[in-house]
């Protein structure tokens, strides 16, 4: 069993813009309401990195931005883990496009963001964030993944560590073999120490992969939680949300699902 304590969150899916316009949402006291992804402008990307910066970069980076910036933590004094069930299909689709062509020549800006960690590459040229940074991918289990090694790094290292989890739809045809039906960021800054900017405390452990996956009752954000790799942490982050003590169970590998015992600090 790990501790951590939740100090900052960011959010970003379609009707779902920041965290303080979400948590109301995700606390059931107000209705969700549909509406196109919106990201906001990343001023603090130069304007060269800016126009080629991918969806699901940006995705990455304004989540976690939201996530330093409500918990006052200067992103060059924190450690990084990045984590999407298989990063930019975009660009994968644009590279495999390319290669089917007399010429087969792949763009170098395509290529360097083809690469899992390009997220991570970014949010230390935007912050310059030089602390050590992790990036994975865990297929479905990809979110669980990434709060593991988080809080891991958290509890051994004694430091705070934020935890970045994206996805974004995929082109077709890959859409029609792996559907991924929003983009959605999601960041959570882990602290191991509970402090004045703490929202909730989590004990996290490993169960049977037989116990209940824990769901959502709103059937739009449902809908995100079951097909979007990354939006496996809504349960998690609605209980932070309804400020309650909860247990949240969590998709993850093997014969194991992760448990969240969640218990707020405010």
């Amino acid at each position: 069993m790990m501790r951590v304590f939740v100090d900052g969150i960011g959010l970003i899916a379609p009707g779902l813009s920041g965290w303080a316009a979400s948590a109301p949402i995700l606390a059931g006291k107000t209705d969700y309401v549909a509406a196109p992804l919106s990201i906001p402008v990343l001023e603090i990307l130069p304007p060269a990195e800016r126009r080629r910066t991918p969806t699901v970069v940006k995705l990455a980076i304004a989540a976690g931005c939201e996530a330093l910036a409500n918990a006052n933590q200067p992103a060059a004094q924190t450690a990084s883990v990045f984590t999407s069930s298989g990063g930019d299909g975009d660009v994968i689709h644009q590279i495999c496009d390319t290669l089917t062509q007399p010429d087969r020549e792949v763009s170098p800006t395509r290529f360097h963001n083809s690469v899992h960690n390009a997220p991570a590459g970014y949010w230390g040229i935007a912050t310059g964030a030089r602390e050590p940074s992790t990036s994975l991918c865990a297929f479905d289990a990809s979110f669980a993944a990434g709060l593991i090694e988080a809080a891991t790094q958290v509890c051994v290292d004694g430091r705070k560590v934020l935890l970045v989890a994206y996805d974004a739809p995929y082109p077709e045809p890959i859409n029609g073999v792996r559907r991924i039906s929003a983009g959605v960021g999601i960041a959570l800054l882990l602290s191991p120490q509970r402090s004045a900017q703490s929202l909730s405390e989590i004990e996290i452990s490993l169960v049977p992969n037989n116990t209940p996956i824990t769901k959502l009752a709103q059937p739009d954000l449902e809908n995100f939680r079951a097909t979007v790799p990354a939006a496996r942490a809504l349960p998690l982050l609605a209980s932070i949300a309804k400020n309650e003590r909860a247990q949240i169970i969590t998709e993850y590998l093997g014969d194991h699902a992760l448990q969240s015992d969640i218990k707020p600090c405010k």
